[in-house]
């Protein structure tokens, strides 16, 4: 080989190494860490390097239509923009991050001019080279178009990813809150400006910071969808403003002891990413979803989000698959039976609200203020996964002609509704406790006397079908009507102990299936030969029971387990008595669960019938003790009302 050869050969290698260690930088950053080999390789190959002094000018309003992409391999850039006589500066642009994206796609000047805060290298792109970046690779489009969002699923998956690997690690939804916030929250006061906040969530690798006072008491938090809704609605001005002008107020908090459920829930349930740690009024932590994903086995905030912003109806009917892949794996790890029916309902209350929202959309509103109202175990939040349809619609009118008016227009999109509700997998009701039914349509008033009529003019038969209607609650729409129909409802069976007798004689007609000679008294013939039910044998007595007591001494819940710790609040029963009676029904709805599961696995029809036989002998004993304590609840419920 002679020296031009070498020469050529060396100055190939150079490029070569120089080709590489610029992959290696950017791969370190996003969008180029999504990005495809190829693709970044073409960026790299069609970059140039170029030095700016500090306080130098990269680019500035004046230049007119940007030429470049710009990327900061070292050093700082500060966007600056005029303020009164002065300038302040907007943003900062760090190593790996890049500018201006939104005048570069939109073929305009930027806004703000960008100036080296120090000696800084930016990587040059030109535009013709950007645009064909921008056609070829999906990831770096997705980024340019989307922004900070981009990078917010970035972070999510990164999570889930993260949670996928540690599936074997042994955690368990009870455990405090304590143990899973172990690094010092990050804080600040009201007045740092908005761009050091947001730097301060860059160093610290944290998707939060929270506002606190001198005694270190939570006023707000800011996290990272506070800085996308900032830059969408505010720019780069925003950054300069105090951090209390753009904080989320009054944070939820829980305390340290709470546990990783109740965080679940909270955040399923008020659409949060992150749950400050308070105790005696201080801040002691900060929990963020990613926390809990690795415990969870399963992004149930991500799942909730899916839900709520499905798009078509065959999505949502997707969705229900992995909510059931969602109770196998809560089953699998320990999950109580409370845990995974209040996160089934809440995933369900989701469903419903987006199917209501998608049928208005596709039908038109229809120009009338409702509320939908769900019965029966939806309304108590105990629903398994086999659930039929229980639900009204409840509306103002002035008088009957104008709730008839109503209810024409709004009947057409309730049975719509519970169409779109069946395609889901919610079964339609075979006695058509539905909303799409003219007499569950009802105005407010139209609903009181249907309830003052259950009341004055029950008999034990009627009273049957009637229970369901005792525990309501909205799932979408306004409350306030239906906290007052409650209202009615408790005063009225309060004052009424005649029905209160009868509701107990009720809740004494479904007896646990518990022998004298043999453990349990199962069907003797036919298809359900050998069987018990454990919804209609083992807990609808508690439900009953609880119902009852409930309702004669103002509990306003709906929630079994609730009215009983009420009812145990109140001394209506005694504490030992309420804590079996919660053991109990919680392991009937366990054992149920599985056995959900066990059909849904096996591919048969969903059933509540079990033969005892299929349960191993510990599991055997507890069910006999449960159903025990469900007979000793009915023993109370007749002597108290001397039936």
């Amino acid at each position: 080989m002679n020296k031009a050869d070498e020469f050529a050969q060396a100055g190939k290698s150079a490029v070569l190494q120089n080709v590489h260690g610029l992959m290696e930088f950017l791969q370190k950053f996003p969008p180029f860490n999504q990005m495809e080999p190829p693709h970044l390789a073409y960026l790299v190959e069609h970059c140039r390097l170029r030095f700016y002094a500090a306080g130098e000018s990269i680019l500035k309003p004046a230049d007119g239509p940007v030429e470049h992409f710009y990327i900061v391999k070292q050093g700082r850039v500060h966007g600056e923009r005029p303020l009164g006589s002065g300038r302040v500066t907007a943003f900062e642009i760090a190593s790996g991050e890049c500018f201006p994206l939104a005048a570069l796609i939109g073929e305009r000047a930027t806004r703000t001019e960008h100036l080296a805060a120090e000696d800084t290298f930016c990587l040059l792109l030109e535009k013709a080279a950007f645009a064909r970046l921008f056609a070829l690779s999906d990831a770096f489009r997705d980024f340019a178009l989307r922004g900070v969002s981009s990078l917010l699923d970035q972070v999510n998956q990164q999570v889930r990813l993260r949670a996928a690997e540690t599936l074997g690690a042994q955690y368990s939804l009870d455990t405090p809150l304590r143990e899973l916030a172990a690094r010092q929250p990050v804080v600040c006061n009201p007045e740092l400006p908005l761009q050091l906040a947001v730097r301060l969530l860059h160093e610290q690798r944290v998707g939060s910071v929270v506002i606190v006072d001198e005694g270190h008491r939570p006023l707000g938090i800011f996290t990272l969808r506070d800085l996308a809704r900032t830059i969408s609605a505010g720019g780069g001005e925003a950054l300069a403003e105090p951090i209390a002008t753009r904080m989320t107020p009054r944070p939820f908090h829980l305390p340290p002891t709470a546990s990783a459920f109740d965080a679940v829930l909270a955040m399923t349930e008020r659409h949060i990413a992150h749950i400050c740690l308070v105790e005696d009024g201080r801040l002691t932590g900060v929990l963020s979803e990613r926390d809990l994903f690795s415990l969870q086995r399963v992004d149930l905030v991500h799942l909730a989000h899916s839900i709520r912003h499905a798009e078509r109806l065959d999505t949502l009917v997707a969705l229900r698959r992995d909510i059931r892949q969602l109770v196998e794996r809560m089953l699998a790890h320990g999950a109580s039976s409370t845990q995974i029916t209040r996160l089934i309902s809440l995933l369900n209350d989701h469903t419903v609200i987006r199917v209501i929202e998608l049928a208005i959309a596709e039908l038109g509103d229809p120009g009338v203020t409702f509320s939908w109202l769900c019965f029966g175990s939806e309304g108590r939040r105990e629903q398994a996964l086999h659930s039929d349809q229980d639900n009204g619609i409840l509306f103002e009118a002035a008088n009957a002609a104008e709730a008839e008016q109503i209810r024409n227009r709004l009947l057409p999109l309730a049975q719509r509704i519970n169409q779109d509700l069946a395609h889901c997998g919610f079964v339609l009701c075979p006695g058509q406790v539905m909303a799409g039914n003219p007499a569950l349509c009802l105005s407010r008033s139209e609903w009181s006397r249907r309830f003052a009529g259950f009341i004055q003019s029950a008999t034990a038969e009627n009273l049957l079908a009637s229970t369901i209607y005792f525990d309501m609650r909205v799932v979408w729409g306004p409350k306030e009507g239906c906290r007052q129909l409650r209202q009615e409802l408790l005063e009225r069976i309060a004052d009424t102990p005649m029905f209160q007798r009868l509701m107990a004689d009720n809740a004494l007609r479904r007896k646990p299936p518990l022998g004298r000679i043999r453990d349990f008294v199962v069907a003797r013939s036919g298809a359900e030969k050998d069987t018990l039910d454990l919804k209609e044998q083992g807990l609808t007595p508690f439900v009953d029971g609880a119902r009852l007591l409930a309702l004669a001494h103002g509990v306003e819940d709906c929630n079994t387990l609730e009215r009983l710790r009420q009812l145990v609040v109140r001394e209506v029963i005694e504490p030992r008595d309420g804590a079996a009676y919660e053991e109990a029904y919680q392991f009937i709805q366990l054992i149920r669960l599985q056995l959900h599961q066990q059909q849904e696995r096996q591919g048969r029809p969903y059933s509540n019938r079990l033969d005892p036989d299929d349960l191993n002998h510990l599991d055997r004993r507890i069910l006999r003790e449960s159903l025990r304590q469900a007979l000793r609840l009915q023993s109370s419920l007749a002597l108290r009302y001397r039936l």
